[in-house]
This record gives C-alpha cells, sequence and structure tokens, in this order.
C-alpha cells in the first residue's frame, strides 16, 4: 500500500495551487505570500455568491472548547448538534436544513470529509479551533471546492498561520459535566534563516450530557515553515493529530423516556440491565500537509499541496442475541442443545489511508484574473471486524469474520475567471470537471458483492456583480453534483443509488455605511434524484436513503448589524424557507400481512429542515476601567421552527421548536509579563429550556401501526469559564 502512496504524492512535486484574490488589482500583493493554498477555495468580496467570514479576534471569543460547529452556531441558517448534548465528542452541522454529508469542509485547501460516507467527524481534530485564523462558510454551491460536492455550503479553515514573533498562549476551560480543557500553543516567530516553529498541545476531557458519552481527546499540531529573503517562495509543513475515546451516544433517546429520564442511553445495555464498560469509540487521525507558494512575478503565482491523512481505529459493542451465521460460523452444540444465538462483544475496525496533491496557477493584470487549478486523491481503506468474547463460547481466539477493502479516486480540474467588464461590474466564470472511480469489495452484512462505480460530473458555475459605493448587487447560478455514499450503495444493492444533482440560483444585495450593515440573499435550490431519508437505521444509528425525482429549497436569508455607539451593537439574521418533496412513496414494513405497505406523499417537507431559522445578538461594552483594560457582555438568542423526523410532515414524528439564550462576559487586559490575558465565562440556554436538536423515526405494522422517535436532547443551562494567558 506505501508504494501507492509514493507514487501517487510523486506526482504532485511540481503542480501548483491556488490563491484567492480579495479584489482586482493590476498585481498580486506582496503581503500575501504568507497565505498558504487556503485562499484557493476562498471567495472575495466581489464574488456572487453568499458567504460569512469568521476572523481570528471572533473565534477567540466563541473557542470554549466545544467542537468547531458551535463556532459557526450564530451564521446564517446554521444548526448544531451533539451527540453528548453539551458540545463535545461527536458534533454535527446543518446548514439550510443539509447535513454534513453534503458540506464540503477543507482545512488549508485540503478536503477533508470521509471518502466513503462523506461526512464530517469533528471529533477526529479536536481543539483545531485554538489555532484556527479564519473560517469562510459559502453557502449553498459556491465557488468551486476540492472534495466532494458541495450541496449545503462550504467551509473551508485555515490553520496554518504563523506570527513573525515568538509568543506562546495557555488555554484553560473549565465546565459543566466536568468539562476541562488545556491547551498550549508556542512559537519560535521568524528566525534569521527564514524558518518559523510552532506548537500546540490539547487535551480535552468531558463526562458528556448524555449518560456513557464521556469524551477524552488529545491532539497536537506542529508547523514548520520557511520563507526566502526575498519573500518570493515559502515552503510549509503542518502536522496535526487527534486520539479520542468516546462513549457511544449516536442512537439519541427513544421519546418514551424524554420525560422520565432524558439523559437515558441505550447503547451498551446487558441482560441484566446493567452495561458494557467498553461501549466506546477509539480512533486517531493524523493530517500530513506540505505546501510550497511561489511568486514569479507581479501576475504569476503558483503554490502546490501534498497531503496524507492517516486514519485508524474501531468502536466497541455488546450485541444481544446474535446469530452464529452472521459471522460465517457453524452453531456450536452443547450437551443436547443446538445453539443459533449469543451474546458477545466486537469491533468495528477502520484502517485507512487518504492521499493527494492539489495545485493551481493564478495569473492577474488589469482587470483580469485567471485561476487554473484541481486536485488528484486516493482513498485506500479496509473494514474489518473481530469477536473478542461469546457467552455461549463457539468464536475462535481473535476470530476475524471480515475484511472489506475499498478503494476511491478523486480527480477534478478547474478553470476560474473574473473579469472587470465596467467600473464595479464584475464577471465570474467557475468551470469544473470531476470524476470518481469508488471500488467497493463487500460489504459487512453482504460481502459477496463487489461494486465498480465511475461518474463524472462537468460542475459550471457563473454569476455578475456589481459594486457601487456601498453596496452590492450580485446574481449567480450554480451546478453541483455528488456521487451516493457508501450507505447508500449497500442499502441499495438490488436497486442501485442515482448520483444526485442540484442547481443552484442566488440573488443578494448588501450594504454597508457607517456601522450599518445589511444584506439579504434569495436562493432557490433545484435538486435532481436528491437522496432523502426513509426513516430507517441499520444497526449503528447510519440512515438510509432512497432517490426521489424532485425536491427543492428555496428560501430568504436576512442579516443585519449596527453600531450604535462605541459601546454598544446589535446584530441578527434569518433564514425563511420552503423544503419540499414534490412526491415520494413511503414503504413500511408489514409483519402483520408480510410484505409492505406503500403510502404515497405529494409537496411535503424535507426531514430535518426547519423553515425558520432566527439569530438575534448584543453586545455591550460599557465603560473601559482603566487602560488596556477592558470589560464586554453578549447576550445571543437563536430560534428554531418545526423540523420533521422523516419525509411525511406529520406532526407526530418532528422535533418541536425552541427558542435559546447564550450569555458571556469577557474581561481582557494586557501587563507587564503578558501581551494579553483573557478571561471568558459564558452561560450556555441560559433559561434552561428543555430541547432536541435532531432525532430519526421508523414504523412498521404488528398489531398495528408502530412507530418510534428517537431524539437527541441537549444540556439545559450549563456553564464554561475560559482563561487564556499570551506570553
Amino acid at each position: 500500500m506505501h508504494y501507492k502512496i509514493l507514487g501517487t504524492l510523486s506526482l504532485f512535486t511540481l503542480p501548483i495551487s491556488m490563491w484567492a484574490q480579495e479584489g482586482v488589482m493590476d498585481t498580486i500583493p506582496q503581503e500575501q505570500l504568507s497565505g498558504v493554498t487556503v485562499n484557493a477555495l476562498r471567495v472575495s468580496h466581489k464574488a456572487p455568491f453568499a458567504f460569512s467570514d469568521l476572523r481570528k479576534k471572533d473565534i477567540e471569543k466563541l473557542n470554549d472548547g466545544r467542537d468547531l460547529p458551535y463556532l459557526l452556531d450564530q451564521t446564517p441558517s446554521v444548526l448544531v448538534n451533539s451527540d453528548a448534548g453539551n458540545g463535545v465528542g461527536y458534533t454535527d452541522i446543518r446548514v439550510r436544513g443539509t447535513d454534513n454529508s453534503r458540506i464540503n469542509l477543507t482545512v488549508n485547501g485540503i478536503p477533508v470529509n470521509d471518502a466513503e460516507s462523506q461526512g464530517v467527524f469533528f471529533v477526529n481534530f479536536p481543539d483545531i479551533a485554538s489555532t484556527t485564523s479564519s473560517i469562510q462558510v459559502q453557502r449553498g454551491v459556491g465557488s468551486s471546492t476540492n472534495g466532494s460536492g458541495a450541496f449545503g455550503a462550504s467551509i473551508n479553515i485555515s490553520n496554518i498561520e504563523q506570527e513573525d514573533v515568538a509568543s506562546a498562549t495557555l488555554i484553560n476551560s473549565v465546565g459543566s459535566f466536568g468539562t476541562l480543557r488545556h491547551t498550549l500553543n508556542a512559537g519560535t516567530g521568524r528566525l534569521n534563516n527564514g524558518f518559523n516553529f510552532d506548537l500546540r498541545l490539547s487535551k480535552i476531557k468531558s463526562d458528556g450530557f448524555i449518560e456513557r458519552s464521556a469524551a477524552d481527546m488529545k491532539s497536537f499540531q506542529f508547523i514548520s515553515g520557511w520563507t526566502s529573503k526575498n519573500e518570493q517562495t515559502s515552503l510549509k509543513f503542518n502536522l496535526f493529530s487527534g486520539v479520542q475515546k468516546t462513549g457511544q451516544a449516536w442512537n439519541g433517546v427513544a421519546e418514551s423516556m424524554l420525560n422520565s429520564n432524558r439523559r437515558f442511553n441505550e447503547l451498551g445495555i446487558k441482560e441484566d440491565g446493567s452495561f458494557y464498560k467498553d461501549q466506546t469509540d477509539n480512533y486517531q487521525q493524523d493530517y500530513y500537509q506540505l505546501f510550497l507558494n511561489h511568486r514569479f512575478n507581479g501576475n504569476w503565482k503558483l503554490n502546490a499541496g501534498l497531503f496524507l491523512t492517516r486514519g485508524k481505529g474501531y468502536y466497541d459493542e455488546y450485541r444481544i442475541g446474535e446469530k452464529y451465521r452472521d459471522y460465517g460460523l457453524a452453531n456450536p452444540v452443547v450437551g443436547n442443545d443446538t445453539l443459533t444465538k449469543t451474546s458477545l462483544t466486537r469491533q468495528l475496525w477502520l484502517d485507512n489511508y487518504y492521499y493527494g496533491g492539489i495545485f493551481n496557477i493564478q495569473y492577474a493584470k488589469n482587470k483580469t484574473i485567471l485561476n487554473l487549478g484541481g486536485a488528484v486523491t486516493q482513498y485506500d481503506g479496509e473494514h474489518y471486524g473481530r469477536v473478542n468474547w461469546a457467552a455461549n463460547g463457539g468464536i475462535p481466539q481473535a476470530y476475524q469474520w471480515y475484511k472489506l477493502p475499498a478503494h476511491k479516486t478523486d480527480a477534478n480540474v478547474y478553470l476560474k475567471a473574473e473579469q472587470e467588464l465596467a467600473d464595479n461590474l464584475y464577471a465570474t466564470v467557475d468551470l469544473q470537471v470531476r470524476s470518481v472511480n469508488y471500488q467497493i469489495n463487500g460489504f459487512r452484512k453482504n460481502q459477496d458483492v463487489v461494486q465498480d462505480n465511475n461518474f463524472l460530473f462537468f460542475n459550471p458555475k457563473v454569476g455578475i456583480s456589481y459594486l457601487h459605493k456601498n453596496q452590492k448587487m450580485y446574481a449567480s447560478f450554480a451546478i453541483a453534483n455528488k456521487e451516493p455514499n457508501r450507505n447508500d450503495f449497500e442499502a441499495g444493492i438490488n436497486d442501485k443509488p442515482k448520483a444526485e444533482r442540484l442547481s443552484d440560483i442566488e440573488l443578494g444585495y448588501s450594504y454597508l455605511k457607517n456601522g450599518t450593515e445589511f444584506g439579504a440573499n434569495l436562493y432557490y435550490m433545484h435538486y435532481k434524484d436528491q437522496l432523502i431519508l426513509t426513516g430507517k437505521i441499520n444497526d449503528v444509528g447510519a440512515y438510509t436513503r432512497a432517490n426521489v425525482p424532485v425536491s427543492y429549497r428555496a428560501g430568504l436569508e436576512l442579516m443585519a448589524r449596527h453600531r450604535f455607539s462605541n459601546w454598544l451593537s446589535a446584530h441578527a439574521n434569518t433564514t425563511f424557507s420552503q423544503n419540499k418533496i414534490q412526491s415520494f412513496t413511503e414503504y413500511i414494513d408489514d409483519y402483520d400481512n408480510g410484505g409492505q405497505v406503500e403510502i404515497a406523499h405529494k409537496n411535503t417537507e424535507i426531514a430535518l429542515s426547519p423553515s425558520v431559522i432566527a439569530v438575534a445578538g448584543l453586545s455591550v461594552n460599557p465603560f473601559t476601567l482603566s487602560r488596556g483594560h477592558d470589560l464586554s457582555f453578549t447576550l445571543n438568542g437563536k430560534y428554531i421552527s418545526r423540523q420533521y423526523l422523516d419525509n411525511t410532515s406529520d406532526k407526530s414524528r418532528s422535533i418541536n421548536p425552541f427558542a435559546l439564550a447564550n450569555f458571556s462576559v469577557m474581561y481582557q487586559s494586557g501587563f507587564a509579563a503578558l501581551k494579553d490575558l483573557k478571561v471568558i465565562a459564558s452561560v450556555n440556554n441560559l433559561l434552561d429550556k428543555k430541547y432536541e436538536s435532531k432525532g430519526y423515526t421508523f414504523s412498521y405494522y404488528e398489531g398495528g401501526l408502530q412507530t418510534f422517535n428517537y431524539y437527541f436532547p441537549q444540556a439545559g443551562r450549563n456553564y464554561n469559564v475560559t482563561l487564556i494567558l499570551g506570553f
């Protein structure tokens, strides 16, 4: 396997990766050389797309040790969820109702989405926010990006910035549910020979709100950078790693338990009512990134990026009433009895390599900017399972009942052009071709099934922007295509799933003057063959999906911010949307009569897509205590309307609307021995609301219709205090 990695990486010794331009200029600004390929996938303020930027100072205020989605919770059209209920461990994010398997995530321009599930597992890079300098969220299709297709949003993280002067920072957080976070950042600054070295060490622990959802996570990051004396060339090596052990809380809580014990976790329960102590998820992921940036002259720039992501781990679980034949074993005979079932413990393993390179060359002159770029990536993974113990015996020692490799090759190339057509009038053309080959050599429950899937996608994007004084108007049309994920192929062995296609129209207006900002964005997202939730789940809580011919999301995003004075400011954003499936057929297993019951539905809501997401906040900085000392207060509120657990628009299968308030106070100062001192105290869910952020449902007929709803309850009022010391 290692020769494949070396062979692929060697192909990218020469290619180049791309930069985005923050405006139309005759030359490329000198100061941009300090960046890396992260800028390749970002858009400037002239771009005809809807996006939000978080800067370093914004991130520092929000970084309390919870996972990255919680930093984005106040941005438009965003909804976050935590399996453990308190934001530590397994978390996820939805944008415009789309889940994170349809959200493209890159770190420094490198794709991070899992190649097979296409999801993002933030638990694999804990505390990345402590070294993140900026985040851009592009809603909708957005600009071309590396990795999986963006159907809800693209999120680009930059965590490779280095300071010119030596520095060190200590961050310590303590919070509810036994949450502790300790972080050390240290850097040499730029040395006389042009080198920079930076190191981060992090440890986060939490008991979790949900029972047995504890998280124990460790991570580190090491950056080595070199810049030439003339600042024409820079090299950076970035290594970050996460090791996590978390309790399994991915089944949620049954509706019947919400009133009696909303923290209840059914996973790992044994026959005697006790719980299996090792019902945990254990995983380590290492990210290796190498970047080359070179400026030929004022008009031409090239960059190269190589990466290797190495992941290995398993989840351990207790299973009751498992059939020997499902593990490829003969039924054992004990005395005169032939045993067909047993309780057992098993580990499901994933061992993978994901590697490749990204490239771009940029030309900028007069009123024209051209970018030619792309990526080639290779995924080689193995799925295998082990049985460690069985109550009734009959299992060979260290028994492995399956070992199934999978391979995925993903290549794309894009051409982006930005042209000033007239004064303040800009046209954007962005053309991408993406090729995917996905080989699956068996599934755990269907080990003899071999699939070789090939996709070729053309993803064009065009738009126009007009900027005049303090205003901007834009319009864009974009197409994105996306292949099904591994679970879709496994669930659709007899009915192969189709690729999804999204056509996205965006119309926007923004205004900025004298401390007042206002923005409005209209979108219409038309899906062909969207894969939707059916309400069924497999044995680890993964959703089963099926194609529907026509569906759409249409909405209006409103954003506003106003500074009333030097000490008082307010912000708000609201999304009003319709998320509809034109028609689909629901299939419900009928154990009373055999077969399935078919129910036709028309014009129903897409699951987990609230029609209203509203955010409002107030920041008060009433006085300066003395020179260099500052105290501020922030109150944020959020409202989420009703969400349906499936696509039937049945209110009995839904999540009730909820409204939340969070409060924080920050004291900031500096002393002779300290460059920076910050104390941030926050109260989350200030009003102690009982609410659920996500869920699922399934039904069958047995003595009549039986429906089971599961929810993910979030923590009530909880606290966090963070101390930051900068040297």
